[in-house]
């Protein structure tokens, strides 16, 4: 199993399981996780269907491995759309790690690519994103809809635009 998917599925696993947070052994992790920071994005799947996906753009933790320990947390308890995961569920679960590069502004919705670029959106501090390659988000258009849905964007108002792009561990 992927290093990156392992601690995020182990975190997880330890958090809904004794209700504690996994202290890493950093010396047994890739030294990228425990010597960079980077926005990370945790998502749950369960029989193919989204069960949570929390992440940060910009990371907020030391170092990459705690920021994947806390977004899988969050990922497993906090996502707003889901009830909390719970121990029976822990074998049906699919989780992938995405991490970010640092977002850079664009000009317009032609420097993006779905399958290439993550989007971020922005207007009067309401921001939304949406990850790059995802099922049925076939269009530059939708991709930046969606995200303006989750921000709570109306779909005629303008934005600032931001792209990035993940390497994902599944």
């Amino acid at each position: 199993m992927d290093a990156y998917v392992k601690l995020a599925t182990d975190t997880i696993t330890e958090y809904v399981t004794n209700h504690r947070v996994l202290e890493p052994d950093k010396s047994a992790l890739p030294s990228e996780m425990t010597s960079t920071r980077s926005g990370a994005f945790v998502s749950i799947h369960k029989n193919g269907s989204l069960r949570g996906c929390i992440g940060t753009f910009l990371p907020v933790q030391d170092d990459l491995a705690n920021e994947i320990i806390g977004n899988a947390i969050s990922a497993a308890t906090r996502d707003p759309r889901f009830y909390p995961i719970t121990a029976d569920e822990l074998d049906d679960l699919e989780i992938n790690v995405d991490v970010l590069t640092t977002p850079e502004d664009i000009t317009s919705e032609a420097e993006l690519d779905v399958k290439k670029y993550g989007v971020i959106v922005e207007n009067r501090g309401r921001r939304g994103l949406l990850l790059p390659d995802l099922e049925g988000v076939d269009t530059v258009e939708y991709q930046v809809a969606i995200a303006k849905q989750k921000a709570g964007i109306a779909p005629d108002e303008s934005v600032h635009l931001q792209r990035f792009e993940v390497v994902r561990h599944k």
